[in-house]
């Protein structure tokens, strides 16, 4: 049986642009999305802390070091540049890799700074 897990997680990015008129889908720096272990394509859940809005997309890259995280498509209706959010990736694994996999939680201030890597079992 395969149970479905945290894979990893960008905690309290900011929003830096929103962009309607796209085919939808969310950018994020091409570094961050390498250090999280997330791929390019891969579904997320975009969870927005200033309106309590969420949604479900998929990771496109935004330019390594650029810092941006950019919101596309209709999902530009549920977000405005400065908000901040929580991107969840999952993935499935049998019980016992789930038992012992420790997601990789990467942690930002108000500029988009890494300023925390977690990879333990409890994520803060």
């Amino acid at each position: 049986m395969l149970i479905t897990m945290l894979h990893s997680k960008f905690h309290r990015a900011r929003v830096t642009h929103t962009e309607l008129h796209y085919n939808g889908s969310m950018g994020a720096d091409l570094d961050y999305i390498d250090e999280a272990g997330m791929l390019v394509g891969q579904q997320i859940d975009v969870l927005n802390v200033d309106n309590g809005e969420r949604f479900t997309t998929y990771l496109i890259p935004e330019p390594r070091g650029s810092k941006r995280f950019g919101i596309y498509g209709a999902a530009a209706h549920l977000v405005d540049p400065g908000d901040t959010v929580i991107v969840i990736a999952y993935a499935q694994m049998e019980q016992a890799e789930a038992k012992k996999y420790q997601p990789n939680v990467l942690i930002f201030d108000e500029n988009n700074e890494l300023v925390k890597e977690l990879h333990k079992d409890i994520v803060e």
